[in-house]
């Protein structure tokens, strides 16, 4: 597609990056390595019981200290999360990991999509004014547009919030293969991991 640069943001981890830097190094395309974490929702209750879905946010690395950095969150993820919860950071070790990563807001799936699908604007201006200390010129608000309710829903005030925080806006798109003929591969390795089948 005459793309001089692409990134992969694998879903918690780094396993594809990898292989898909040194494909895309020998095809002449720059490689931007990245991750698609889960964060705890910062006003998440303490002590056991049903928790809330964590809230997502894109992370891609800017330099080689972002690099260890993502390798880092990315393990504490999976080292330090409860079992039988979806393996996510904290905002803390957001905040102490962040050197060297550019984020994105997460679209629908982050807290500021969600404080805004909730009709809380307040609270999503609140979590944008934290993300933005925590990535201090390295943070852009996220858009989607794959045809979802949710994310029309958002958009309005993802853009009115840009403007307000003169933080820069990005257009990003949910892509799970490059072409219509890869669907079948993708299913089956969707059945395999949820255990289903075809």
């Amino acid at each position: 597609h005459q793309m001089r640069a692409v990134t992969l943001t694998d879903t918690g981890n780094l396993l594809g990056a990898m292989e898909f830097s040194s494909y895309a190094k020998d095809a002449g395309i720059q490689p931007i390595i990245g991750s698609l974490l889960s964060v705890t929702r910062p006003d998440e209750p303490e002590g056991p019981g049903q928790r809330p879905a964590p809230d997502q946010l894109v992370l891609l690395v800017q330099n080689e200290a972002g690099y260890r950095n993502l390798m880092k969150l990315s393990s504490k993820a999976f080292l330090e999360t409860e079992p039988g919860l979806t393996p996510q950071v904290s905002i803390t070790a957001l905040a102490e990991h962040a050197e060297g990563l550019l984020a994105l807001t997460g679209g629908v799936a982050g807290e500021v999509g969600r404080h805004l699908l909730e009709n809380r604007p307040e609270a999503a201006r609140l979590s944008l004014d934290r993300l933005r200390g925590i990535f201090a010129g390295r943070l852009y608000v996220e858009l989607q547009r794959h045809g979802l309710a949710q994310e029309n829903q958002i958009e309005e005030g993802l853009v009115e919030l840009a403007y307000a925080t003169d933080l820069p806006l990005i257009a990003t798109n949910d892509v799970y293969f490059s072409d219509e003929g890869m669907f079948a591969a993708h299913d089956a390795l969707l059945c395999i991991a949820q255990g289903s089948y075809v």
